[in-house]
């Protein structure tokens, strides 16, 4: 079994074309807190440093979507979907400026889904080979 552990609503992919049409190629990083609460953050393609413990959890209009390994850990048994909404983005996040912020909703993974993912090694930040 395959399957995206994450994926982007329709509001989301609006947004995303947006400020790709304003910034060129993005990524995606998944805040664990802070100030950031828990919001996907978004940059420009290789503006973030991308540590060697985060773990790419896929791609969502050709943005790669990273998450901290600490906080993978915590919510490796959930489906991420990145959404879209009217207020105003974290500070360091793209989408501050257009009145839209992203947030993360998440759902749990089924029995089915929770093995494919046992089955299937996360590619992490730089360094990793697979």
């Amino acid at each position: 079994m395959s399957f995206s552990q994450v994926s982007a609503t329709p509001a989301a992919l609006a947004l995303i074309e947006r400020l790709r049409a304003l910034h060129g190629p993005l990524m995606f990083h998944q805040s664990g807190g802070c100030c950031d609460g828990s919001a996907p953050m978004c940059y420009p393609r290789g503006e973030f440093r991308v540590g060697a413990r985060d773990v790419l959890l896929g791609e969502v209009a050709g943005c790669e979507v990273y998450i901290g390994g600490d906080q993978y850990e915590l919510w490796k048994h959930t489906v991420l979907t990145i959404d879209a909404v009217p207020g105003r983005g974290a500070g360091f996040s793209l989408e501050a400026p257009e009145g839209m912020r992203f947030l993360t909703r998440s759902e749990v993974c089924s029995v089915a889904e929770q093995q494919a993912l046992a089955a299937a090694p996360r590619r992490r930040g730089p360094g990793d080979a697979g």
